[in-house]
This record gives structure tokens, sequence and C-alpha cells, in this order.
């Protein structure tokens, strides 16, 4: 299936093979529908991996399908970009090279925001890509499902660890790191950088961002295999019954 998707503002094609919507995709929705409904209010997923996997992506399309079906509940995706720090902060505190890494989040302030996210008229934050700095309150929680996504969400470090008891259900996408290295790469190139400043960048911050990703998250409900062609393959799942 091709579809088109708005992604942090950019328009463009995305492609998903009919196998795995049929075997995978579909199967989750309509699992997640029934535990929402067994639940009897908002359900919070759990959307985590590492730069380059497309998360935004998959995110939109699960938002696609969930409502192109209705027996499907309408999921919304919200992304974990607005709890980085102001750049103001980062300067402050010497972090702006490292930003995107865990550090240079607010995750006080992303505690806060989703013990919120059962009220009628929760909002969250976003990033603004002009501004490079985020904006609060800026999207309205509308759905009955709400898929969090970012590197982080998994993270088994202090701090980071006490988020999963927040989530009913958590999603982990992983990916051999040449397979990321590339796209990330390519993703750079795209918004102007010469291919050896974008390999560079990939080498000093990506590649890292990465490594800590892969190598120090926690456990998922479902573990995801994101394959060279984009595809997916089921690595480890727990079923809600």
């Amino acid at each position: 299936m091709n579809v088109e998707l708005d992604v942090n503002g950019l328009s463009y094609i995305a492609t998903f093979p009919d196998k795995d919507i049929r075997d995978l995709h579909l199967p989750l929705l309509r699992m997640l529908t029934e535990f929402q409904r067994r639940k009897k209010q908002r359900l919070i997923v759990f959307l985590a991996a590492p730069p380059g996997v497309g998360k935004s992506t998959l995110t939109s399309f699960w938002q696609i399908l969930s409502r192109q079906d209705m027996a499907l509940k309408d999921l919304q995706g919200l992304p974990m970009d607005g709890f980085h720090r102001y750049n103001s902060y980062l300067d402050e505190h010497n972090l702006r090279a490292r930003k995107g890494a865990p550090e240079t989040f607010d995750l006080g302030l992303l505690k806060d925001y989703l013990a919120t996210l059962q009220q009628p008229d929760a909002r969250w934050p976003a990033y603004d890509r002009n501004l490079h700095d985020p904006l609060q309150d800026a999207i309205e929680v509308t759905s009955p499902i709400l898929v969090i996504e970012g590197n982080w969400l998994l993270l088994k470090e202090p701090g980071w660890q006490e988020l999963l008891a927040l989530c009913d259900y958590s999603i982990f996408i992983t990916s051999p790191i040449e397979n990321l290295k590339q796209r990330l790469i390519e993703r750079k190139m795209k918004g102007g950088l010469s291919h050896q400043d974008a390999e560079n960048f990939f080498e000093t911050s990506d590649a890292l961002n990465v490594q800590r990703v892969l190598n120090h998250s926690q456990r998922a409900d479902m573990t995801l295999m994101m394959l060279p062609d984009g595809s997916y393959s089921t690595v480890d799942i727990n079923i809600l019954d």
C-alpha cells in the first residue's frame, strides 16, 4: 500500500507491504482496540526505537489505518520531541552539541504530561522545526488510543526506567546499525548536508544514540525487527488476553 503521509511538516509517499498490513499492522490495531474497550479509558502505548527506524512514519500509518476501519478505535501519535530542553538551557549547560541524547530532554515534564493524558482536555507539546524549540500544549489529545513515540521511552537508566510503568503496552523496534546508518546519512543529505558531513554527523552523534537505544532499552511487550527493505518481522510478542 502506498500512502501519502505528513511527518514533521514534510509530505511524502510511503510504501507498506500488503503482507505486513495483513499479518502485523491490522492485528496489532485490533488487539489494541480490544484492550482499550476493556480498559474503558485511553490506552497509552509506548513506541521506542533508535533513530532512523521511522517511528513517526509508522505511527502516522497506524493512524490512517485506524480511521479506515470502523471496527478499530481511533489512534493518535504523540511524539516525544516536544520535551527537548530549550536551546537556551542547552547552551547554558553546554549540551547543544548533544541535543537528542536523553540528558537533553525534560524527563520530569514528560512524566507530568503522561499523568494528564486521561483528562478530557489533555494537551501535548510539539517541536517547532523552524524555531528548533518546543511549543507547550500545541497538540490537542483526542483519541482513545495514544502512541507515544521516541528513542528513550524504554531506556534502562535511572529516572527513565520508571516510565515503563506509565504505559499500558510497549513496542520496541530494533534494526542492525548498518541498516540505520545509511538511512540516517540519507536523511541528513536531504536536509542539505554533503555526504561527508552527513557521515561525520552519524559517527559523532547518531551512532552513539543508536547504540545507546539498542543496548540499554528495557524489554518491550512487542519487539519488531525492521528489515533492510523497510518491512518488519516479529521478534517477540506478548499478546494481550
